[in-house]
């Protein structure tokens, strides 16, 4: 049985962590989704100078830790010291911005991966080989599933890893079905990840006929949750693991 197959439907998956209650992409927030009951998490991958692979979701440094600059252009070492609690609201102890490698070694062992390549403004960077090393190196390729926007990561660790699941990720709005509409018979996925303002039953029905699974991001309104899993979604991503049980568990019972 696949690692998707494995996974409860529906599927909640703690987005970058338990993000509601710690700081995102951190272990702190991995471990407590863990004690939460979430199904499955999934965290953002970026490369460093030194091409250390760190889970981070932005771009540049300053909303989440200190400083300015772009997470490609720092080695790790300067990464090391900073406290990734800054942007989190009503604050938090000090927290640090994980390696990959870390979070393998300590969570692919408990919980579902969904490990994001993050590698939007250098499309040809060597994101896709230094994770799939490290998933192959930390014997995770039971635990994990991949996904991008980027058409090229998907299609590059398709051919580098081919039995570890992919997720195709859909920008909301006409412009994300666009890409998908053009990308998808050329890149190997069995997921489709789109923005929850994209999915109604008519698209979720098509998406099932092609025998996709529909993971829907970022859901934390629970009147949303109620929607999609009314619609019958494969899961959800969402900061708020806890809400996202309860909704399912009283929209369960009540059925």
């Amino acid at each position: 049985m696949s690692l998707l197959e494995q996974l409860p439907r529906p599927a909640i998956i703690a987005h970058r962590g338990a993000s509601a209650y710690a700081p995102e992409n951190t272990l702190e927030a991995f471990r407590l989704a863990v004690a939460q009951g979430a199904h499955a998490i999934e965290l953002d991958a970026k490369l460093t100078h030194d091409q250390r692979v760190v889970v981070f979701h932005d771009m540049r440094l300053g909303r989440t830790a200190r400083g300015t600059a772009r997470i490609r252009d720092v080695d790790l070492v300067d990464l090391e010291p900073l406290d990734a609690s800054q942007g989190f609201a009503g604050g938090y102890a000090v927290t640090h911005i994980p390696t990959l490698d870390a979070v393998l070694a300590q969570l692919a062992g408990q919980i579902p991966i969904n490990i994001e390549l993050t590698n939007y403004n250098h499309l040809w960077d060597d994101l896709p080989q230094r994770v799939v090393e490290l998933v192959l190196r930390f014997q995770a390729t039971q635990r994990v599933w991949f996904s991008s926007f980027n058409p090229l990561a998907l299609s590059r660790v398709a051919r580098l890893l081919p039995e570890v699941p992919r997720g195709f990720l859909v920008l909301p709005g006409a412009r994300g079905r666009l890409i998908y509409r053009l990308f998808a018979p050329f890149i190997p996925h069995q997921v489709v990840h789109p923005h929850f303002s994209l999915v109604d039953a008519a698209w979720l029905r098509r998406l099932h006929r092609r025998g996709k699974r529909v993971f829907v991001y970022t859901v934390n309104d629970p009147r949303e949750m109620q929607r999609l899993f009314a619609l019958g979604v494969d899961g959800i991503f969402t900061d708020d693991p806890v809400l996202a049980q309860q909704v399912w568990s009283c929209q369960a019972g009540a059925a």
